[in-house]
């Protein structure tokens, strides 16, 4: 048999087509470019050219007509969008990018986790150890990944590498090792939060974890007191940052343990002795860190202390008249805080809030001394002012210019000082029941506690805000509405379609 050129040119290009799709196959399924279909899609695309130039002619002539410029301009038309879609799709895929909508940006890396992640000065390997992938573990752990690239993550399948498991120390199906060195940090296998692998991290790339020393024999807030009153809490979210905590009794120790990274004073109840008042001033006089928090109504006699950091703490309570709190059923004697000072303590509180259950004003004595340097952290609003006193079950307050001061007024400071020896630093609020179990965790209070650790630390890579909880946005409704939106969405909607339809059918009848 023999072909012209025409049958030549249509033959040669069949076969050039079926090569290169057999090519394509070939790699998607290998998921590789191996030699052969190189081979294969290289012969494809050659046959492509020549059936083109053996039956040119031909083409020319077919393409003249008006059916087939209708075909051609549809086939373009289709080619072009698939080749957009495949471009958008490639480019998605290269440049992935993810939107978090959720007023609270629950889908979104917290403050924290970014300074973390994005300052490793080392690398920090995260493994999971299971059969199997976990699609929000993967999307979650790419966020993370991408923040630096000193932190790796992989899915190691135990069973096919033992050896693995049994390096990192992985006991069960779905543990996550996160380390950095010699260092390890086991998590629990299930559901892992941001929390968790933050804390993590920060765990494993910390070489000495330092001590934060609560003072006590004072009356002071408990570490081990899970109450209302207490600072279980507190502890536990400070062993969570890689701290160490202790408690100290400065009598009994004759001084300040030279291990003490950071003194927390945390609401007194009764008087220091003055030897133990003049420890906390010697210490502070040096290189000292500490945090000082003081209830109204109280007098732990430490004066001079803050004399020397050119600090007032003053002998009133703070009343907040502007009902701003009522919104969050807090009352006039527990002021509302949203101005906040320049201070990395407190550097994106901006749009938030901090609460105080019973406080009295903590500011700066003397405005012009440049040394200490000092900054007043919270700000009341102005509608807030002073009162001597409170009685137990006072309902009535009310401003007196003659006992009082006007607001805005300041809950709290954060001072340093430079020496030859290095820098001391002190941070003094009047209130500690915000940092109490009830309070932590409300509004900005934990991040205020530690915020403020963290810097006294001089761990500021730490200092954010942590991370996010959801708001309650179910609807409740009453029986009355429930009873009616059944009516509505059983009865009476489906029932306008139906007479819509009857009439409808009735009019075209």
């Amino acid at each position: 048999m023999k072909w012209d050129r025409e049958e030549l040119a249509r033959f040669i290009g069949t076969m050039g087509v079926a090569m290169l799709i057999a090519g394509y196959l070939r790699y998607t399924i290998q998921g590789e470019l191996l030699t052969f279909s190189k081979v294969v899609l290289v012969l494809g695309a050659l046959f492509v050219v020549a059936s083109l130039v053996i039956g040119f002619r031909y083409f020319l002539r077919f393409f003249s007509k008006r059916s087939s410029q209708l075909g051609t301009n549809t086939t373009i038309l289709t080619v072009a969008v698939i080749a957009i879609l495949v471009v958008v799709n490639f480019a998605g895929f290269r440049h992935h990018k993810r939107f978090d909508l959720t007023t609270e940006k629950l889908y979104t890396l917290s403050d924290q986790t970014r300074q973390i992640v994005g300052g490793l000065q080392k690398d920090v390997t995260i493994v999971r150890f299971d059969k199997s992938r976990n699609p929000a573990i993967d999307d979650q752990m790419a966020l993370y990944t991408s923040l630096s690239r000193h932190l790796k993550f992989e899915n190691v399948d135990p069973q096919q590498k033992p050896e693995e498991a049994q390096r990192y120390g992985a006991t069960r199906m779905g543990d996550v090792i996160v380390s950095s060195g010699s260092r390890k940090e086991h998590l629990e296998s299930g559901a892992i939060s941001e929390e968790d692998i933050t804390r993590a991290i920060i765990k494993v790339m910390q070489d000495k974890s330092k001590t934060v020393c609560f003072v006590t024999g004072h009356g002071e807030k408990s570490l081990s007191d899970s109450g209302e009153n207490g600072f279980s809490r507190v502890d536990a979210g400070l062993k969570g940052q890689n701290y160490t905590t202790k408690t100290i009794n400065l009598v009994s120790e004759n001084g300040l343990a030279p291990d003490c990274s950071v003194v927390v004073v945390a609401g007194p109840t009764k008087a220091f002795f003055p030897q133990e008042a003049g420890m906390l001033e010697k210490y502070l006089e040096a290189t000292g860190k500490s945090l000082i928090l003081v209830d109204p109504q109280t007098d732990p006699k430490l004066e001079a202390v803050f004399s020397a950091w050119n600090t007032n703490v003053g002998n009133n309570v703070v009343i907040d008249a502007s009902g701003v709190g009522s919104l969050f059923g807090a009352g006039p004697a527990i002021p509302l805080v949203t101005t906040f000072g320049p201070s990395p303590i407190t550097k994106n509180f901006a749009g938030s809030m901090t609460f105080f259950p019973l406080a009295r004003a903590v500011s700066v004595a003397e405005k012009s001394k440049t040394e200490p340097q000092i900054v007043e952290l919270l700000k009341t609003s102005e509608r807030s002012f002073t009162i001597p006193s409170l009685k137990q079950g006072q309902q009535k307050v009310a401003f007196d210019p003659k006992t009082g001061t006007q607001g805005p007024l300041s809950l709290g400071i954060a001072g340093s000082r430079s020496s030859a020896a290095g820098e001391a630093r002190l941070v003094a609020i009047g209130n500690s029941e915000f940092a109490a179990n009830p309070y932590l965790d409300q509004q900005k209070n934990g991040d205020l506690f530690y915020n403020a650790i963290n810097w006294l630390a001089e761990d500021e890579n730490l200092i954010s805000i942590r991370p996010k909880s959801l708001t309650n946005r179910r609807v409740t409704l009453t029986q009355g509405q429930s009873s009616a939106l059944t009516w509505l969405d059983l009865i009476l909607l489906p029932g306008l379609v139906i007479l819509s339809g009857v009439y409808i059918w009735w009019k075209r009848r």
